[in-house]
């Protein structure tokens, strides 16, 4: 056999041999490696090469070592889902950087990360002044994450008391002209439905590029290279409301979290007038 012949060959299968690998092995070889993956990485790929290109010797060699590993690799996995020692040892654990708002040098110096670095991975954070964070941690992935302190976090709905309806992904039920059946009927319409609110939007099945339908059931349609409809805005009258109830959701919270009595207080009385003004609110009938 030709030479450039049996190294292509060898090359095929050694392809095909680490993609049944990394399959055996699971998507962590392809995501965030502990150090021991890491390692099991590149000696397979060390080992893949052999195979491909040392016409010299046994080719089948590195197929066994190849399989060896293998094996190692997915019993190391299995002895670190059950034992938490071992998996401290083999993939390491997190190291703490920053404790209530202080940075901890020893640890920094144990990393071998400087403040520039430090700084880096805190703008990256979107995080530009080191007193904002709380709590910070280097991962064993080698990734680093923070904690802001209470007063530097993002107001959730939650923190102002107000109650938002569970949030559902939006299921995409046709591509291409397609209707994509086991999708739709996760959404629980049928095909009929489907038809009838596209002919009310004056849209033919085949011109369909993209559709999808959200959780309130509003089906939002794509033609062509045209951008993507916007919802159609709420009513005057259920957008009044929902600002009053947020409106008055700030003024309960500003009265719980007021430094004084006398701010409280007044807190209180905006929201008794505000509660009036709520009551005598009637919205003009067409």
């Amino acid at each position: 056999m030709p030479l450039w012949i049996e190294v292509t060959l060898r090359t095929l299968a050694s392809a095909v041999i680490l993609f049944a690998i990394t399959k055996i092995l699971g998507k962590r070889q392809i995501s965030q490696l502990s150090l021991f993956e890491y390692i099991t990485g590149a000696t397979m790929g060390n080992i893949a090469s052999y195979v491909s290109l040392d016409i010299d010797n046994y080719w089948y060699i590195g197929v066994i070592a190849l399989t060896v590993w293998t094996i190692v690799s997915v019993s190391i996995e299995f002895i670190t889902l059950k034992s938490k020692k071992a998996r401290d040892l083999l993939d390491g654990k997190g190291t703490v950087l920053v404790q209530n708002g202080a940075l901890i040098r020893k640890n920094l110096k144990k990393e071998r990360i400087t403040l520039d670095e430090l700084m880096e991975q805190l703008r990256k954070k979107d995080i530009y002044r080191l007193a904002d964070v709380e709590f910070g941690i280097m991962e064993k992935s080698g990734d680093m994450n923070f904690l802001l302190k209470k007063e530097f976090q993002p107001l959730t709905p939650n923190a102002l008391g107000w109650k938002v309806p569970r949030e559902r992904e939006p299921i995409t039920v046709m591509q291409d002209g397609n209707i994509l059946d086991p999708s739709l009927r996760q959404t629980g319409y049928d095909e009929q439905w489907l038809k009838h609110q596209l002919r009310s939007q004056k849209v033919q099945t085949e011109d369909v590029f993209f559709a999808q339908v959200d959780a309130t059931g509003n089906l939002t349609v794509q033609t062509g290279d045209a951008a993507l409809p916007e919802q159609a805005p709420s009513k005057p009258t259920e957008n009044i409301a929902t600002l009053l109830k947020q409106f008055d959701n700030e003024l309960h919270m500003l009265e719980q979290f007021a430094p004084n009595d006398k701010d409280r207080l007044d807190y209180r009385n905006a929201r008794e007038k505000l509660h009036i003004s709520m009551r005598d609110y009637r919205p003009l009938q067409p």
